[in-house]
């Protein structure tokens, strides 16, 4: 079912000062950002490391307003790891099978992601208590 690690989400303050930090300390370079009005963050890509089944991401994400989840989870934990995300061939085989397997759906169906991709995520109770996210990259199924 997974693929790999698509990105690790990271919730943070400021884009604007938190790219240049994660650039020097890594050696990464940003490689995309845009607005999800619809998640309610501005977010940044951060290339890890480019392969055959897709890239994997520092994804820096910084909330539009306290009342959308990230801003949520700012409020109460502060900056720090918000989600891990796997990419995932069919997200819709992956999703109906972890609905076989009883596990609770944040999205039962994919939403948009970053460049076009399908989302959805998995409760953190079933999951050892970390958000996880399933990532099709666009044109992916």
């Amino acid at each position: 079912m997974l693929t790999r690690i698509d990105h690790v989400g990271i919730a943070v303050a400021s884009l604007t000062e938190t790219i240049p930090i994660y650039e020097q300390a890594f050696n990464l370079k940003c490689v995309h950002q845009e607005t999800n009005e619809r998640q309610g963050v501005r977010e940044a890509m951060l290339l890890v490391h480019a392969g055959d089944t897709g890239g994997s991401y520092v994804q820096l994400l910084e909330p539009l307003r306290d009342d959308t989840p990230v801003g949520k989870f700012l409020t109460k934990r502060g900056p720090g790891i918000h989600h891990i995300a796997y990419g995932v061939d069919d997200i819709d085989a992956a999703l109906a099978s972890l609905t076989v397997s009883g596990f609770d759906l944040v999205n039962k169906t994919p939403v948009h992601g970053t460049s076009n991709s399908r989302i959805a995520f998995i409760h953190p109770k079933g999951l050892g208590g970390v958000l996880t996210e399933l990532v099709e990259a666009a044109g992916g199924h």
